[in-house]
């Protein structure tokens, strides 16, 4: 990428798309799946627009369906963004099924096309995300029914398709009973790509079938082969019966192991994979830091391993007994073999932490490279004083939890909603709406998190000055089940509230005439490209 992230900062979108018709034909994507890239880090590798202006909006659910009390309990799931730009989004269909693949001009928001799928959810509470995955060569991989994969080579294209179907259990298997493995197998997690183009998933059985399929894990190899385990064979614990649901599987740096969590529906392991044979190479329990209880694996969280730069495992889970810790959770902490279990984070519930670098924190002085960033929601109604915050994490510092008593990674940085919550103010008066991410996007150029809230606003975290410096109001608020955050390759930030995707960025300049800063930074983009 010839134009460094740095650069865009501040700059017309004029500029901003001139630069990127430099970048690389065959480059990588900007946002390839949930959490951005195989480790699950959220780190932006372009500086995000400024939270002036709503760009452009399109809906992520056609049918949502709230509550009585006017929640909304589904989680959706994370947008792509390819190299040219073309923003490809889950969108539900129907009241309790159904979905397809929307894909806009991230510039613009102008439709490019529609891709369906046969997809249908399996068993589930809370509605699972619908979440495919992008390639380093910009294949789109995404759900079909029967525990199939659809993939096209082309999404950058204006009429991509049409799609393969691949069986990881053998397309000749699928083609000869459908309807049997339709009825009985889904995918019910994220995809996840590793940088060759294998793409890894768990997957759901619910009843008997021609190959004698048990939920397990699959990958699907650049080549198109399948191969898959079982969970209950591959973790070798009696009672273990699934992948939690939700939970993408995470690919190490080295690209030589894919970690997945597996339970017996309520507790269970995090397993390391050969990510070529899905062969077991180590695995450790998941257990409460506090109470030493097995942690509950909740099939209604999107918790997922996340594999920091140094091969550092993290991993979200509730506490037991319930609510112990507020309905934290913990964000358990292993080394990359999984054989040594380090210090816990205080929060780890619904919860996939962002790998912030240390620079990007003026303030800090220890010794880690790299911190981490966390929702820290404290729950009112469930022992908490509703003060929900989001941290900065030191995972190789100790302090004592006031909550449990435990020793958990040391704070380095945290702030509060600022918004009260009329449910609870009543009874704490310093109770504040949630932070409703699962994920949130990291932009090392600015120094700043991009953080979504129940209140409707869109936030930026600035860590050089702890404040939250800029935002933007989306929507009215609403409770929602949690969405990720992402910064698109203009620069523009991504954000889900309401059941609609938001488009968020500078304010557009008049459209005459460039300012005289502006034309001298086209310039500089321009000569950059020769």
């Amino acid at each position: 990428m010839l134009c460094k992230p740095a650069l865009l900062v501040g700059l017309a979108p004029l500029v901003v798309a001139n630069c990127l018709l430099s970048r690389d034909a065959q480059a990588d994507p900007v946002w390839a799946g949930y959490a951005g890239d195989g480790q699950h880090t959220a780190l932006s590798s372009v500086a995000s627009q400024p939270l002036q202006s709503i760009h452009w909006q399109t809906p992520v659910d056609l049918n949502p369906q709230f509550t009585p009390t006017g929640e909304l309990l589904i989680h959706y799931g994370s947008p792509l963004i390819t190299q040219n730009n073309t923003v490809i989004v889950p969108v539900k269909t129907g009241a309790t099924d159904g979905f397809e693949l929307s894909a806009s001009n991230g510039a613009t928001g102008a439709s490019l096309w529609t891709l369906p799928t046969d997809y249908t959810l399996g068993l589930h509470d809370w509605t699972p995300p619908y979440a495919p995955a992008l390639t380093p060569t910009q294949t789109l991989y995404y759900p079909g029914a029967g525990g199939t994969v659809l993939s096209v080579s082309d999404p950058q294209s204006p009429t991509p398709g049409p799609p393969t179907r691949t069986a990881f259990f053998g397309d000749s298997n699928y083609n000869a009973n459908p309807s049997v493995y339709n009825t009985n197998v889904f995918i019910d997690t994220p995809i996840t790509s590793d940088s060759a183009g294998n793409v890894y998933f768990g997957f759901q059985v619910t009843g008997a079938t021609p190959a004698g399929l048990q939920s397990g894990i699959a990958r699907i190899a650049a080549n198109g082969t399948g191969t898959y385990v079982a969970a209950s064979t591959v973790s070798g614990v009696a009672g273990i019966n699934q992948v939690v649901q939700n939970s993408a599987p995470a690919v190490s740096p080295d690209g030589k192991s894919v970690y997945v969590e597996v339970s017996n529906g309520s507790s269970g392991y995090l397993l390391s994979l050969n990510s070529s044979t899905l062969g077991l190479q180590s695995k450790v329990a998941l257990t409460d830091p506090n109470t030493g209880q097995p942690a509950w694996l909740n099939n209604d969280g999107t918790a997922s391993p996340m594999v920091g730069p140094n091969g550092d495992v993290y991993m979200g889970v509730l506490e037991n007994p319930y609510a112990s810790n507020h309905d934290r959770g913990w964000m358990l902490h292993f080394s990359p073999d999984l054989s040594t279990t380090k210090t816990p984070g205080a929060f780890g519930w619904d919860d996939t932490a962002s790998v912030v670098p240390a620079s990007m924190v003026p303030s800090y002085h220890g010794s880690s490279q790299y911190l981490l960033m966390t929702k820290y929601n404290n729950y009112a109604g469930e022992g908490g004083d509703g003060v929900n915050k989001l941290a900065i994490l030191d995972p190789s510092r100790t302090e004592i939890d006031p909550v449990t008593g435990a020793t958990v990674m040391a704070e380095v940085l945290t702030i509060a909603g600022p918004t009260p919550d009329p449910e609870f103010t009543s009874k704490d008066s310093n109770a504040v709406r949630e932070w409703c991410i699962n994920s949130a996007v990291v932009d090392p150029a600015t120094d700043s998190i991009l953080a979504n809230s129940e209140d409707g606003n869109l936030y930026r975290w600035n860590l050089a000055t702890n404040t939250l410096s800029e935002k933007i109001t989306l929507t009215g608020g609403v409770g929602e089940a949690y969405t990720p955050t992402l910064i698109g390759a203009d620069g523009t930030v991504y954000a889900i509230n309401d059941a609609t995707l938001y488009a968020v960025g500078a304010a557009p300049e008049p459209a005459a005439i460039l300012s005289v800063a502006s034309m001298a930074a086209l310039i500089i983009c321009r000569r950059r490209r020769r």
